[in-house]
């Protein structure tokens, strides 16, 4: 870390960005290695953030602030493999249990998946938090567990050290209560920054677009996938980008257990459709940056292959006993966490299901305990909704729209009320939007 003594004045660096002139490295770095060692208080953080969200960063500024991130902790050298390691980044998202399907799919195909994940915040789930729910589950590991993994098994998905760019932690941590998150410049140097630092060599990004997604246009992510592209260039990392619809939940699953159930029966090659064609869309783009010398349409032909076949499925067994778990749940789903209350959300009235507002969806599986207001708040792995229909569904007076699931009856009862909201059923049939952008 830089020398306090050696700072640059931190009021002429927030001045400067404030009056949109460039930084310089050295000047973002003293900004970085000073908050962290508690030289610069929070509210001049704050303040700089707050310019930088107005005036943007130019791609060599935004560089300079993945490496300061980045420089703030350990990083994994995974080079001893003597493989490429893939790795896949979602930009968060309602019922996106992608990860645990598409990892094991990869690593199945005989590529390495190396992936750090974090927990879930808001409406949006976490990957670590899905994992904790199954029995055993460990998702803290050494840099030496997770490489012996990536070794004998080709896949590892673990939480993130405290250690791995702890800056980033920090910053996003004040981002999160000064509205500054919607910078696209922050968002890629935050995402780019803990890919560098866990030692994947090429990252597929899923980026969600819609409703229920950080991202609300395809102009907005697109900037911000053009930035972290131009990262990697610069950093030696193959970055890709596939575009997802987030208006209605990926799959019919909301809430940690419930969505690994629902990867298991993606595994079995019998999931919800718009899950499967994410993740074969997203292996078909990841496979060809590995060291496996396929092109797309074998890539997407060996994927489909292995989720049919049951390889997929295997592997996924193989990684959950190898990182600890019960691997029992697979064939016996009541090993898994089950909640004390379920309630039926009936629809008002027939018709074909118009919409489904992932947003509210999401904020109604957080109420029920799925989710967390806070990181360090303690979650429901049993809590969550299921759909019963989706987009261009037809639907029957007083049938099923969804169930909600929770520890106590009145977070049910309040849920219920907000998930029947979420649902538009229209008179007319209603094509569903796709799932894929680009």
């Amino acid at each position: 870390m830089c020398n306090l003594k050696q700072m640059f004045h931190p009021v002429e660096i927030i001045r400067k960005k404030r009056d949109g002139i460039e930084l310089t490295t050295a000047e973002i770095t003293s900004m970085v290695d000073g908050f962290m060692a508690g030289g610069i208080p929070d509210y001049q953080m704050s303040a700089w953030l707050m310019a930088i969200f107005f005036k943007g960063l130019s791609i060599d500024e935004t560089v300079a602030m993945t490496d300061a991130l980045v420089d703030s902790g350990d990083s994994l050298d995974l080079s001893s493999l003597g493989r490429t390691v893939v790795d896949k980044h979602s930009t968060g998202g309602v019922g996106d249990k992608v990860s645990l399907v598409l990892g094991p799919l990869i690593a199945s195909c005989g590529a390495v998946f190396g992936k750090m994940s974090g927990r879930g915040l808001a409406h949006t789930g976490g990957t670590v938090d899905k994992l904790e729910s199954i029995p055993g589950f460990r998702t803290r590991l050494s840099p030496e567990e997770f490489e012996t993994q990536l070794r004998e098994t080709g896949i590892c998905i673990a939480g993130q050290s405290e250690g791995l760019v702890p800056a980033d932690m920090k910053i996003y941590a004040l981002r999160d209560v000064t509205g500054t998150i919607e910078s696209n410049p922050l968002i890629a140097a935050s995402i780019m920054s803990k890919k560098i630092a866990g030692g994947a060599s090429a990252v597929v990004l899923d980026i969600k677009v819609g409703r229920g997604a950080f991202f609300k246009t395809i102009g907005h992510a697109s900037g911000a996938a053009h930035l972290m592209k131009k990262i990697g260039e610069i950093r030696g990392v193959n970055v890709l980008s596939v575009f997802t619809s987030m208006e209605q939940p990926l799959g019919k699953a909301v809430g940690n257990a419930l969505e690994v159930r629902e990867a298991v029966e993606a595994l079995r090659g019998g999931g919800p459709e718009d899950l499967t064609e994410v993740v074969v869309a997203l292996a078909t783009r990841l496979l060809p940056l590995s060291d496996l010398g396929w092109d797309r349409g074998r890539s997407e032909e060996e994927a489909r292959a292995r989720l049919a076949g049951g390889e997929a499925l295997e592997k996924f067994r193989e990684w959950i006993s190898a990182q600890g778990g019960d691997a029992g749940f697979i064939d016996n789903p009541v090993v898994l966490p089950s909640a004390s209350h379920v309630l039926n959300v009936p629809a008002d009235r027939s018709g074909f299901i118009a919409a489904i507002d992932a947003l509210a969806v999401g904020r109604a599986a957080l109420e029920l305990g799925a989710g967390r207001h806070r990181k360090d708040e303690a979650i429901d792995h049993s809590a969550g909704v299921m759909l019963k229909v989706k987009s261009g569904d037809h639907i029957s007076e007083g049938e099923s729209l969804a169930s909600v699931h929770s520890a106590t009856l009145e977070k049910c009862q309040a849920a219920s009320e907000a998930v029947a909201h979420a649902y538009r059923i229209s008179d007319t049939e209603a094509e569903p939007a796709p799932v894929l952008l680009d």
